[in-house]
């Protein structure tokens, strides 16, 4: 009995490397956090706005999506880590987050870039 979990595992790793061969290779744009600002507080709301570059020179696409991740800084609360979709397009990117009037960004990273197929398949 302790034979089937192993040869389930087995089979479905073959199984799934077999897919990502067909699927091509995979490769992730190259994006890069180039100015950001913040604005002055409007009806108790702040905007942090940030260009963000997308270098796709490897991908068969011109968009795609990817995340960052924020460290949020309150006056009156606990910071607070968190990320927000975005979608990418080859250039130049501008992205817009909403903050209260006593929030600030303690950081920012991209957290995370979908892959996409590579320009060499």
């Amino acid at each position: 009995m302790a034979k089937w979990p192993s040869i389930l595992a087995i089979g479905g790793g073959l199984l799934l490397s077999s897919t990502q061969l067909s699927a091509g290779s995979v490769c992730r744009p190259v994006l890069t956090v180039k100015a950001a600002t913040f604005t002055m507080p409007v009806n108790l709301r702040r905007y942090w706005h940030a260009t963000v570059s997308a270098d796709a020179s490897s991908c068969t696409t011109q968009s795609g999506l990817f995340t960052m991740g924020f460290v949020r800084l309150a006056e009156n609360g606990p910071d607070l880590s968190f990320v927000e979709p975005f979608i990418w397009h080859v250039g130049e990117n501008k992205i817009r987050v909403e903050f209260w009037a006593d929030e600030a960004v303690g950081e920012h990273w991209i957290a995370d870039v979908a892959p996409c197929r590579c320009l060499e398949d």
